[in-house]
């Protein structure tokens, strides 16, 4: 892909991102939703948001759900490097709320917490677009 390509492709991938936050978000203001919900989502727009910068920067990624491991692949210059060193509340998400297992429930404040640090990912990596240039609209 050429760079128009790779933007435009990048910028999709945050339009998904970006979905996911607002579902996340939707779901977290719904006295009837199931708090899971919201933290997986929450990863899953953390997840995009950082695979747009990969796509951006024309690096492939492995279809893992390791936020760490995403953000690592990014080469310097990326701030959502070293605003968030660690990601891995996010990550156990990608399991943790999707099936049952050795873990406690997600709370209502796992879910405002998970919600709150994928909307400073993705405003991060929104931000990170802009300083690169690249415009991205609803940000």
């Amino acid at each position: 892909m050429n760079g128009p390509e790779l933007q435009s492709e990048a910028r999709r991938w945050l339009r998904f991102a970006q979905e996911d936050l607002r579902e996340a978000e939707r779901l977290l203001a719904s006295p009837d939703s199931v708090p899971r919900h919201v933290c997986w989502f929450a990863q899953q727009a953390a997840e995009k948001s950082l695979k747009a910068g990969l796509v951006l920067e024309g690096i492939e990624f492995p279809f893992r759900h390791d936020l760490d491991g995403l953000r690592n692949l990014l080469p310097p210059g990326w701030s959502v490097k070293e605003a968030y060193p660690d990601l891995g509340e996010l990550t156990a998400w990608a399991v943790e709320a999707r099936y049952p297992g050795e873990w406690p429930e997600a709370t209502w404040e796992d879910a405002r917490r998970a919600a709150s640090l994928a909307r400073s990912v993705y405003q991060c990596v929104v931000r990170d677009f802009e300083r690169r240039g690249v415009r991205v609209e609803g940000g």
